[in-house]
C-alpha cells in the first residue's frame, strides 16, 4: 500500500502519468486492489515482455515486426507500463508509415524494456522477502 501512495505523489510525465516504469495505481485498479493478482500479473507481463521483445529482435519481415510491436504495446498498456507502450506504439506507427525501424530505435525500446523488467524484479523480490 505504501508503494501505491508513493506513486500518487510522484512527479508526473507530460501525459500526467507517474514516471515509474509501471503505474501501480493503474495496475491496482485493473486488479480491483487484489495485491496477489497484481504480483501474478506482473510476473506474467515480465515473461510476455521478454518473449515478445526477443521475437522482435529476431524479426525480419514487416508482419513479424508489426505483430511483436503490437503485442508489446498492448501488454504494456494493460499493466500501466506507459513508457514501453508509448514507445512500441511510436515504432509501430513508423513501421506502418513505411519507415524502416532503425537499430537505434530498437535499442531505445530495449532500454525501456530492461528498466521495466528490473523494476518488476525489484517489486517481486520485495514482496517475496529473503
Amino acid at each position: 500500500m505504501a508503494q501505491r501512495a508513493f506513486v500518487e505523489t510522484t512527479e508526473l510525465s507530460a501525459q500526467g502519468r507517474p514516471m515509474r516504469p509501471v503505474d501501480l495505481v493503474h495496475l491496482a485498479r485493473q486488479c480491483l486492489g487484489d495485491e496477489n493478482l497484481e504480483l501474478e500479473i506482473l510476473r506474467l507481463f515480465d515473461t510476455t515482455l521478454a518473449t515478445y521483445f526477443q521475437r522482435l529482435t529476431l524479426a525480419s519481415s514487416f508482419d513479424d515486426l508489426a505483430i511483436n510491436l503490437h503485442a508489446i504495446k498492448g501488454a504494456a498498456a494493460g499493466v500501466g507500463a506507459w513508457g514501453v507502450s508509448e514507445l512500441a506504439a511510436a515504432l509501430e506507427t513508423e513501421l506502418r508509415d513505411g519507415r524502416p525501424l532503425r537499430h537505434e530505435r530498437i535499442e531505445d525500446l530495449a532500454m525501456v524494456v530492461e528498466e521495466t523488467r528490473d523494476f518488476i524484479a525489484r517489486m517481486l523480490a520485495d514482496k517475496e522477502g529473503p
